[in-house]
């Protein structure tokens, strides 16, 4: 005779939550019941791949005990690539650093400029992704595209992007639920921006690290960005010799371009350089200035921060500042302004005289026209982005994911 199945008692829980602001390993592991001999275990043999005093609020962890209060696996997130496993293996606890196993696959992802959307940040959030593919696309193309001023409704964009996938720490046993993960690099990008397509397709020369290409096999790398803000500041006040000052309410030069933006703003490099000077200079508050080749230099002005210090090297796009209104300003901008042969010159002039990018040798080119070819198809399949909808202007506040 068949009898019935009898359902056994699991042998252990399983935990998975996240880390309490203000606990230690300690008492995170007290709360769970934890037997007192693993956790001064743990915390031994922890010491020499992590400091468990850096534990982080907020982060993720998942933790296996038995009946008895011994732990079978504990593992916590340090950050998005990296987490620190504790399992028991022959009665006996190791600890170690893992990498945490992602998935990768690519993506078109499409968006418009438009009453609704005005500003790439706005644009792309309506696409459904985050300011981290933003700030990518807008630093592919800061040499052709002023984000600070040029961007037009009706503008749209393509992007081909490897997304990357991981299991959600939540995931309880066999539950294989995947969870964003981040960006990889952007395989190819397609702008039209006022009437002008601007293309960008990343290829790696023989010898030679990854970089963008324009379809002409033009890197994209110009000599200067377009702008030492990323996007969606104004500009307010232009290249002048003759400005009434708003402050000292007199006429006097103008001798950069003033950009508003909101305090605390990212400023970065426009070229390699190295640090003339950075720190305090009477009207024009915290300052930085650089020194660049082919006798250009840049200064940037009434900044609430310094990132750099004199005599230091910086590259294209690294951070050098934040936006503030120390000085003579009457509320937070960015006056930027940019000398050749010693002579103060029109930013705007400057940065459009730029000498051309390097190509991709001759003998190279074939192999960069096939990859340009195979990338740029997966871009003309992308469907037309969809325009805003109320819906989502109504709750554009929202968190965005």
């Amino acid at each position: 005779m068949r009898t019935a199945d009898i359902a056994l008692a699991a042998d252990f829980t399983t935990v998975s939550a996240r880390i309490v602001a203000g606990s230690t390993f300690a008492t995170l592991m007290r709360a769970q019941n934890i037997a007192v001999a693993d956790i001064q275990s743990i915390i031994r043999r922890a010491a020499a791949v992590f400091d468990l005093r850096k534990l982080r609020s907020d982060q993720p962890y998942r933790l296996d005990k038995t009946l008895d209060g011994s732990l079978k696996r504990f593992d916590y997130e340090i950050d998005g690539d990296r987490l620190l496993r504790v399992s028991r293996e022959d009665e006996e606890l190791v600890v170690n650093l893992m990498p945490i196993e992602k998935t990768r696959h690519v993506s078109v992802v499409t968006g418009r400029i438009d009453r609704q959307s005005s500003s790439l940040v706005a644009a792309m959030d309506a696409a459904g992704e985050t300011i981290d593919l933003t700030l990518a696309l807008a630093d592919l193309f800061s040499g052709d595209i002023d984000f600070n001023t040029d961007l037009q409704p009706g503008d749209r964009f393509e992007v081909l992007v490897e997304k990357q996938l991981r299991e959600r720490s939540e995931s309880g046993p066999g539950e294989q639920e995947e969870a964003f993960a981040g960006y990889g690099p952007i395989m190819a990008a397609q702008f039209d921006n006022d009437g002008h397509r601007f293309r960008a397709v990343r290829f790696t020369p023989e010898g030679g690290e990854p970089g963008y290409f324009d379809e002409h096999g033009m890197s994209m790398k110009r000599f200067f960005l377009k702008s030492p803000l990323k996007f969606d500041p104004v500009v307010t006040s232009g290249f002048s010799r003759n400005r009434l000052h708003p402050i000292l309410n007199e006429y006097r030069a103008h001798l950069g371009v003033d950009y508003r933006a909101p305090a605390g703003a990212p400023v970065v490099a426009v070229a390699n350089g190295t640090v003339v000077s950075a720190g305090a200079s009477g009207g024009a508050g915290r300052m930085v200035h650089l020194r660049h080749a082919n006798g250009f230099e840049t200064e940037y002005l009434h900044l609430s921060s310094i990132a750099v210090k004199a005599g230091a090297h910086v590259r294209q796009g690294d951070l050098i500042g934040r936006v503030g209104a120390t000085g003579l300003a009457t509320a937070p901008h960015l006056d930027y302004r940019v000398k050749n042969n010693g002579l103060f010159v029109n930013p705007v002039a400057a940065h459009k005289a730029m000498p051309p990018a390097e190509p991709i040798p001759d003998e190279q080119m074939s192999a960069f026209s096939t990859e340009r070819d195979r990338v740029f198809a997966s871009l003309a399949t992308a469907p037309e982005p969809a325009v805003a909808s109320a819906a989502r202007v109504a709750n554009s506040d929202a968190p965005r994911k």
